[in-house]
């Protein structure tokens, strides 16, 4: 049975990260995607951890994010007009390139052990997006870090397409597992849950217990083929819904961390 790490996507606790500490061993940073900490932040958040928390990160939306996305604005990040097409999309341009360079430092300041490339729904399956798939991740350094692709939009009516390029890049195949199967051989699995209803999220849903227990089952039946399974919570209830889920999970006898 693989080891089963529970968390949410922000810090969720009341009280900020010293009390976050005391409820949970695993946290995915989310700031990271609007705009990235300095290294010495990062670092400083590494060393204020338990020895064995677990820090996974979203990367930087320069890479996946094009200029006109609302995030970007948001972010208050601005560039020359002139190198607008240069960015988002896993372009493997020199801009983007960089930008990545500067997402790595961040996670290997938190000693990170994922980083999470989410691509947004108008990233969606061509030819082209392909070829930036294969070129982006097979060009780009690693550190030892795991890296988690979670595409969107039209990429998920060409799963036979996706799991090619999980597997032929060593990535895994990030998926709300409530929603859809994740199809990475990968031997992680790392699942992030937005929410039931809607179109791809619904950050107001609430989970019942019944979609605890459907989670709980499919989780258990991951973690029974993987070394490791990841679930991180993303709706606004995260931190009561996390703690809900753990308690469950002990109750029924799955030892979750």
């Amino acid at each position: 049975m693989g080891i089963i790490k529970v968390g949410t996507c922000g810090w969720s606790i009341k009280g900020g990260r010293k009390n976050y500490f005391k409820v949970f061993k695993l946290i995915e940073i989310q700031q990271t995607f609007y705009k990235l900490p300095r290294v010495e932040t990062s670092r400083k958040w590494r060393m204020e951890a338990p020895q064995d928390f677990d820090y996974t990160m979203k990367a930087w939306q320069v890479v996946t994010h094009p200029p006109s996305a609302p995030s970007w604005r948001r972010a208050g990040l601005k560039i020359d007009a002139s190198a607008r097409d240069k960015y988002g999309f896993l372009k493997p341009t020199e801009e983007n390139l960089k930008a990545w360079e500067e997402t790595l430092e961040v996670a290997k300041g938190l000693k990170a052990s994922v980083i999470v490339v989410q691509t947004p729904p108008s990233f969606g399956f061509s030819e082209e997006n392909v070829k930036n798939v294969e070129t982006f991740f097979s060009t780009v350094k690693r550190n030892g870090i795991d890296l988690g692709w979670e595409p969107r939009g039209t990429w998920n009516s060409h799963l036979d397409v996706v799991k090619k390029l999980v597997d032929s890049l060593d990535i895994i195949h990030i998926v709300d597992v409530l929603r859809r199967d994740s199809v990475s051989a990968h031997d992680v699995a790392y699942f992030r849950l937005h929410g039931l209803g809607g179109k791809e999220v619904n950050y107001r849903y609430k989970y019942t217990d019944e979609d605890l227990e459907l989670l709980l089952n499919k989780v258990r039946r991951y973690a029974e083929e993987k070394s490791l399974v990841y679930i991180l919570f993303n709706n606004v209830f995260m931190g009561e819904d996390a703690q809900r889920f753990k308690a469950l999970a002990k109750a029924k006898g799955l030892e979750v961390i």
